[in-house]
């Protein structure tokens, strides 16, 4: 009698068999992939160092005035676009513009004071020479008399008078000669422009039109308003902030990276930033430009302590600042503190950790006031040749 077979053994076999075909496939997959991760680390990602702890960086640059006064207009607000020496707040000007008057007069009257000056020496001068004839004459005559006398030509009384005349002249040309001298010692070795006075005068000028000219404050950068605290009618003075300017062309990132991933970054590196704004459709093209000096704890108000009993190691993140293509921001404008995920690609290692070289150039800078004292030079200049000739006195 021929047993018949058991179609659920048959079943659990076939069921098996392609268990086992799937797990097959599965570890092969698994394996395939492992491969070609350790691959892609062994080739791409071992070079390079990702973090989303990232924001966008950049200037701030605080308008202040450099006088006290009451502010009568202004003429941005929040948001808008500044450019470099555009009027942006304007201060009362009636005392500045007393004031640059006081010293305009002051040094018109100084510049008249002085010449009076050099034309009282001319004048002593000449009285020296006739104080010195006049001696001479006295001189002669007593010599004559004195032979005179001798010869009972003349009486002894008449001797005495000559003396007494001599004595004067001599008396009347020391005189002279020490008034001289104390003009001279005021205007002597100068001319009438490079006197102490005037440029005394001078100098108080260039400070009331520096002043007056200071009851306007011009934008110092090229940017944006990001705050405007002040407003018409308030007192300020030298360190009030008026408003704050960002240049969105000066932007770049702080990355904060561990300190586990910081053994191969050097300046120079490439770096690749993404921005939360735009998304990975938008690629920043970057360098690292400079490695902290230290972590960011270590410049806290009151940086960590720890030397206690409950110690817990906490890994450290020190900033790293990237900069950012200047076309790529005029196409693709970042703000200050958006995010960013930077990958920075270390496979060049042959640069620095930290630059040693000083930079000799001007880093940063805002507009130049030397046009503001070229003006005031102007207005000195044309008092002085309003008021006086150059009278230029040597001693005789």
């Amino acid at each position: 009698m021929t047993e018949e077979p058991n179609p659920n053994t048959s079943d659990t076999t076939r069921h098996h068999a392609l268990r086992n075909r799937w797990l097959s496939r599965l570890t092969l997959i698994f394996i395939i992939t492992g491969c070609l991760y350790l691959f892609y680390w062994l080739i791409i990602g071992r070079f390079h160092e990702t973090t989303d702890d990232a924001y966008v960086g950049g200037n701030l640059v605080e308008v202040m005035p450099q006088i006290t006064g009451h502010v009568t207009s202004i003429l941005a607000d929040e948001t808008d676009r500044v450019t470099k020496g555009q009027p942006l707040v304007t201060l009362d000007k009636a005392d500045a513009y007393i004031a640059l008057k006081k010293a305009e007069s002051q040094l018109a009257l100084t510049v008249r004071q002085v010449s009076e000056l050099y034309k009282n020496a001319d004048q002593l001068a000449s009285s020296l020479l006739v104080a010195q004839d006049n001696m001479k004459k006295a001189q002669e005559d007593y010599q004559r008399r004195r032979g005179l006398v001798v010869n009972r030509t003349i009486s002894a009384e008449d001797l005495r008078h000559a003396k007494i005349a001599f004595d004067t002249a001599v008396a009347s040309t020391a005189l002279a000669k020490n008034q001289l001298a104390a003009t001279t010692a005021l205007i002597g070795n100068t001319d009438l422009y490079h006197h102490p006075q005037i440029q005394q005068a001078a100098v108080s000028l260039r400070n009331a039109y520096l002043n007056w000219e200071r009851t306007t404050i011009y934008a110092p950068e090229t940017g944006f308003i990001a705050k405007r605290p002040v407003e018409v009618g308030q007192e300020v003075n030298a360190n009030t902030i008026l408003m704050i300017i960002v240049p969105l062309n000066q932007l770049w990132v702080n990355a904060n990276f561990k300190e586990s991933q910081l053994r191969h970054f050097r300046i120079g590196q490439p770096v690749e930033l993404i921005s939360d704004v735009y998304g990975s459709g938008t690629t920043f093209d970057g360098k690292v430009i400079g490695l902290s000096p230290g972590t960011g704890s270590a410049f806290d108000l009151l940086p960590p302590q720890n030397a206690t009993g409950n110690w817990i190691k906490i890994v450290q993140r020190l900033p790293v600042r990237i900069s950012i293509d200047p076309k790529q921001l005029q196409k693709y404008p970042l703000q200050i503190g958006l995010s960013m995920t930077v990958t920075v690609n270390t496979r060049d290692r042959s640069g620095l950790r930290l630059t040693e070289v000083t930079p000799k150039k001007i880093v940063y800078q805002t507009q130049d006031p030397s046009s503001d004292l070229e003006k005031a030079n102007s207005i000195i200049n044309q008092i002085l040749q309003s008021n006086a000739e150059n009278i230029q006195y040597q001693p005789k």
